[in-house]
């Protein structure tokens, strides 16, 4: 699917393994930071996010793929 930044207006591929996704995105060209949602492989909202808010959306996602 395609994200269209909100900063730059880039579109940017986005690969999804699932049909749903929330989690952190940064555009390739501006870098700009944002928490993205899409639901039935439709984006449903784009929201600026600090880098703090950024690193802590990685950790987050990270923790959850690691076996335990």
């Amino acid at each position: 699917m395609q994200i269209q930044c909100p900063g730059c207006g880039m579109k940017t591929g986005f690969l999804l393994t699932q049909s749903t996704y929330e989690g952190p995105f940064r555009c390739g060209k501006c870098r700009g930071l944002f928490t993205i949602r899409i639901a039935n492989r439709k984006l449903k909202s784009i929201e600026s996010l600090s880098e703090e808010e950024f690193e802590k959306g990685q950790q987050v996602e990270s923790s959850d793929t690691e076996e335990v």
